[in-house]
């Protein structure tokens, strides 16, 4: 059984990988906020923390939301295929079910990440 719609092998690694890349650019931007604010030149700048914080939070909640939609879109596109079946077919329904899985971890650890954060102040020595 060949999937007739294009485009499915980009939802594939989306729904695979979005989620991570995702989670390493926010936890990025986030630690760059943080150094921005603690900052000397930030009295010139005039960084919020917070609000950078909460923009980053919600960009990275719709987009791990889009990456776990992808991937259920491609576990339904594969409904009745098995892992073991010959690929292309079999390599999609296993990722879609593996990235459907991880998807939900990342949105956590996004989450996690994100409200500490927006709790803790950056500020602070050791």
């Amino acid at each position: 059984m060949r999937l007739a719609r294009p485009g499915v092998d980009t939802l594939q690694w989306f729904g695979l990988f979005g989620a991570a890349l995702v989670w390493t650019v926010q936890h990025v931007l986030a630690f760059g906020v943080d150094v921005a604010r603690c900052s000397p030149a930030n009295v010139r700048w005039g960084v919020d923390q917070r609000a950078w914080q909460i923009a980053l939070l919600a960009v990275a909640v719709v987009l791990v939301v889009a990456s776990e939609a992808a991937a259920v879109t491609v576990l339904r596109e594969t409904r009745g295929v098995e892992d073991s079946d010959p690929p292309p077919d079999g390599r999609r329904h296993f990722f879609a079910v593996a990235a459907s899985v991880g998807n939900v971890l990342f949105l956590v650890i996004i989450l996690m990440d994100g409200l500490a954060q927006l709790a803790l102040s950056p500020c602070r020595q050791a």
